[in-house]
């Protein structure tokens, strides 16, 4: 199996795995030789970029909600249109993946902003969020140029993870997440694909922006944070077709704030749950035998604790069941 093979399934399933998520665990699965290539061409042993666009229906947005005519509440679900550039490499002691996605959100998810009371003023249009994330790896085999971290049949590797997240959104909450992540990866010896698994340490601060000076900037607590990544092909179909997905465990990370104050809005948070899974088709070797350059998907999402929120009887959009389609680009 090639690193081509490997890699290039994977930013398939990463077609902007962002907005979310804490969410996203991106670790690429190449565990390259110990000794890294000659000469400066060769730096890197795989490189890939790609533009992507995927449509997603229904999103939800904690806090979100419709009031029914018995004085319950339901979700306020919208459209989101999702622009996503990611780039994955591999050199020889390890991985690299950045993601970045420009998400719109329909007008039921209006843009907005808050006064220094916590009073949120909002528009008619819909907002938009910019998600970033970092994940990169070192291999503890090509770092100790041995075979220690093989469990043959089971582990191929093990790595040094670590990474990063950050957004911003120009709603009434105002986002601003910032977090850190860092652990152990754990590549397992499947026949065909791939499939990863990471333990780490999760600390997160954000902005909270319905509370008020000096509660307004939130610092969570540190957690044990889990990400599993995979991609397997489907090649029983006879066609280049492959599901690739991740999923993403946050354990609950307190409430950001000690004021007790401060507590009605930032309420305990829960266990977060997010996973997506993908269809991905590769178009450009179905119709002109070009292989990853063009790719097709559809793929569905399900998030549990949105964000850690948590549901209550006046409080909703904290589960999101989604599905999505979307087209990507190889550019180089």
């Amino acid at each position: 199996m090639t690193i081509t093979t490997f890699l290039r399934p994977l930013t398939a399933v990463a077609l902007g795995l962002a907005a979310l998520t804490p969410a996203l665990a991106a670790d690429l699965d190449k565990r390259p030789p110990a000794a890294p290539p000659e000469g400066p061409s060769s730096f890197f042993l795989f490189s890939d970029t790609q533009v992507s666009y995927r449509y997603q229906f229904p999103a939800a947005n904690p806090g979100s909600q419709v009031q029914r005519a018995d004085g319950s509440f339901r979700n306020q679900d919208a459209p989101k249109h999702i622009l996503n550039i990611s780039h994955a490499d591999a050199w020889a002691y390890g991985t690299n993946f950045f993601s970045l996605d420009i998400l719109k959100s329909g007008a039921q998810f209006p843009a907005g902003t808050t006064d220094g009371f916590g009073v949120p003023t909002f528009s008619d249009s819909g907002n938009t969020e910019a998600y970033g994330l970092y994940r990169g790896t070192l291999s503890l085999n090509a770092l100790t140029g041995t075979k220690a971290f093989v469990v043959p049949g089971l582990i191929k590797d093990v790595s040094l993870a670590f990474g990063f997240d950050a957004n911003a959104q120009n709603d009434a909450f105002g986002s601003k997440k910032r977090d850190v992540v860092g652990g152990l990866n754990f590549a397992f010896d499947v026949p065909v694909g791939f499939l990863n698994a990471s333990v780490q340490a999760y600390k997160e601060w954000n902005r909270n922006g319905f509370n008020v000076a000096p509660n307004r900037d939130v610092s969570f607590d540190t957690v044990p944070e889990f990400e599993i990544v995979y991609n397997f092909p489907l090649t029983f179909t006879g066609l280049p077709l492959s599901i690739a997905g991740f999923n993403n465990i946050v354990l609950p990370k307190g409430r950001g704030v000690n004021d007790p104050g401060a507590f009605a809005f930032n309420p305990k948070t829960g266990l977060e749950f997010l996973s997506r899974t993908n269809l991905v088709l590769d178009v450009g070797k179905l119709i002109y035998d070009q292989p990853n350059r063009v790719d097709v998907f559809i793929g569905f999402q399900y998030w549990h604790n949105k964000f850690g929120n948590i549901e209550r009887a006046d409080f909703k959009g904290t589960e999101e069941k989604s599905f999505l389609a979307g087209v990507a680009f190889h550019v180089f």
